[in-house]
């Protein structure tokens, strides 16, 4: 039974229907993602679910009392001066003594008898374990500060701060645009394990291909207007989608034979115009408007030609950086070599913008050596966008860099036709750049980087805000870039396909410098954190005296005696196997080797437990 549905729903933006007579319902428990190219209404349409904007057309009908939460992808807080505020206002008395008890432990005096007062109703209300969860969601999403000023924060924290009152909240319905913008991977992780507990109903947009493989249990595209369902997940998509798109394939195809029948038809004796058959005229009149909607796959087409590059590209020799004695890099040196794809990894906040900053020499290091190559020319596609002019049209961003352009075939073409070929038609062209989508800018971005011909590319964070087609065609294209590409995202699925070596920034000062993806990298870890427990699980045994030859055993039979001198070689040589078998896969990365050597460490390990009480055994019995 459907909680939420729509009834012939239709909305349209400057004279132009995104989408009409849309059906459907969503019943609880389901979680799909809504995909589909920028600009065809997917955010407006989480808008209208939530009731924050209205419908041109039709309606949203919704069960009684259905608490729906909505997460933008850019968060207001006109109302709010305070974290503080913000998360705590609320009708909710469990949350209003949540918040008068974080308040009274961060205050310099300790009131002991309020506190007291305001644990006993808190432990009334059975609210300690909510307190705990308000707690734990609000430290994962990095928020620690509850009376910092909403205004200082930046906007991926903004983000994160919205994110983190959808959750504590709760809803009946979560509708997220964009859901893991701003998130390090880590968090995502942890998000998706959240969402996909306690049968959640859950309708989200995102770029983030495993994130929606590991949270929709069904994709929902919008195309050219309409509602496309597929159960299964993103690879299902794919090819399900491919299949559907060949078959309007066909159908165009006979479409445009059909219409140039009609078309000589309707241009016979045009006189007696009026006499022709109505019904057939109005045919004629919807046959040619299907025709000219054509197939829709228009796509971005990215062609450009990469600057010629020397043998000296970048060395960095020795470099460190602090920010109030916070050392974020220290002594760190590195040769880029052609052909290098890194990923850069880590926590917010752990320095991958830093050293962004520092290759591309917008900051300069405390200490050490920063060479550039004569022929290295950087490209660098930034998570912040696009700086913005009032009254910027499209055309002029473009022609600000540059008049002609030249692709990577030798074609030298205009401004204008490089726009056509990342899908700003020309009246895009010639409108104001505030008036794009998010997701446009971003794209209008990317075009302005590379007709630069880098042979450096920095990509920081570029799948935010671009959709999965855009992006299957950015991933394209760098899979042949000939250049040196860094790459900064918390989409897995990027990082797994275009990077082939990871530098990781942790917590510490030390950059770790990793060869091979973020998979291998995440299995590795994950193998050698059971290794670790299965160390820690495994009992210390005090190492006995060994026996004197002659000496005389009196409570002990000559066999007892022979199995304590047999169990104690035994012992000892267990021991030293796993020690080797450990040692061994330390310097494995390989996933089925090191999961083949961790079983076998493990039946050792229960061998040398049993074999060890045996001889623990008798060597009390002897004493």
């Amino acid at each position: 039974m459907s909680i939420l549905s729509t009834e012939q729903l239709g909305h349209s933006y400057h004279d132009r229907w995104l989408f009409k007579d849309l059906h459907f319902g969503i019943e609880r428990g389901d979680r799909f993602a809504l995909v589909g190219i920028n600009g065809t209404g997917k955010s407006t349409l989480l808008k209208i679910l939530s009731g924050i904007e209205f419908p041109t057309a039709g309606k949203v009908v919704s069960e009684k009392e259905l608490r729906v939460g909505y997460l933008d992808q850019d968060p207001r807080f006109d109302d709010f001066n305070t974290i503080n505020d913000f998360i705590f206002h609320a009708g909710n008395e469990a949350l209003q003594l949540i918040k008068e008890y974080e308040n009274l432990l961060q205050e310099e005096v300790f009131q002991e008898d309020k506190v007291a007062e305001i644990t006993e109703r808190i432990t009334a209300l059975n609210a300690w374990e909510y307190e705990h969860e308000i707690t734990t969601i609000l430290s994962r999403l990095g928020i620690t500060k509850l009376d910092q000023q909403i205004s200082t924060l930046s906007g991926g924290q903004q983000k994160r701060l919205s994110l983190a009152k959808l959750l504590i909240s709760d809803p009946d319905v979560y509708l997220l645009d964009e859901p893991t913008n701003h998130l390090d991977i880590e968090t995502i992780e942890w998000l998706e394990n959240l969402l996909t507990t306690n049968q959640k109903t859950v309708i989200f947009i995102t770029h983030d291909r495993y994130f929606l493989d590991n949270v929709c249990t069904e994709i929902r595209e919008l195309d050219q207007g309409k509602l496309y369902t597929y159960k299964g997940k993103y690879s299902y998509f794919l090819e399900k989608k491919a299949e559907r798109e060949s078959l309007s394939d066909i159908e165009l195809a006979k479409n445009l034979s059909l219409l140039k029948k009609e078309l000589e038809w309707m241009r016979r004796q045009p006189k007696a115009r009026g006499t022709k058959s109505k019904s057939r005229i109005t045919a004629f009149h919807d046959l040619d408007a299907k025709s000219k909607k054509g197939s829709g796959k228009e796509q971005v087409q990215l062609s450009v030609k990469i600057a010629r590059q020397g043998n000296k590209i970048l060395e960095l020799d020795n470099i460190s950086k602090s920010f109030n004695e916070n050392i974020i890099l220290q002594d760190f040196s590195y040769v880029f070599k052609k052909g290098d794809r890194i990923g850069l990894a880590g926590k917010n906040g752990t320095g991958k913008s830093t050293f962004l900053n520092l290759i591309t020499q917008e900051s300069l290091p405390d200490s050490g050596k920063i060479d550039i190559g004569e022929t290295t020319v950087y490209g660098y596609y930034r998570q912040n966008g696009l700086p913005l002019e009032e009254g910027e049209r499209v055309i002029d961003v473009v022609k600000n860099v540059a008049e002609y352009i030249k692709l990577a075939s030798g074609e030298l073409i205009t401004a204008s036709q490089l726009l056509t070929k990342f899908l700003f038609p020309p009246e895009k062209q010639f409108g104001f750049v505030n008036k794009l989508s998010g997701g446009e800018r971003k794209r209008l971005q990317l075009m302005r980087v590379l007709m630069k011909n880098p042979n450096f590319l920095i990509l920081d964070e570029p799948s935010n805000d671009l959709d999965i087609d855009t992006l299957n065609v950015l991933e394209d294209f760098l899979e042949n870039y000939q250049g040196i590409l860094i790459l900064v995202s918390h989409d897995r699925y990027l990082l797994d396909k275009l990077s082939d070596q990871l530098f990781i920034f942790t917590e510490d000062p030390e950059l770790i410098i990793y060869n091979g993806n973020y998979s291998d990298f995440k299995i590795e870890q994950e193998d050698k954190a059971k290794l670790e427990k299965l160390k820690l699980s495994k009992p210390v045994i005090e190492k006995p005296i060994p026996l004197e030859k002659n000496e005389q055993i009196k409570v002990l039979s000559f066999k007892e005696e022979q199995e304590i001198l047999s169990l104690e070689k035994e012992v000892h040589g267990l021991e030293e196997t796993i020690n080797s078998k450990t040692f061994e896969m330390n310097g494995v990365s390989e996933h089925t080797i090191l999961s083949q050597l961790a079983e076998e460490i493990q039946v050792l390990t229960s061998k040398l437990d049993a074999k060890s009480e045996r001889w623990m055994e008798l060597l009390e019995k002897k004493n």
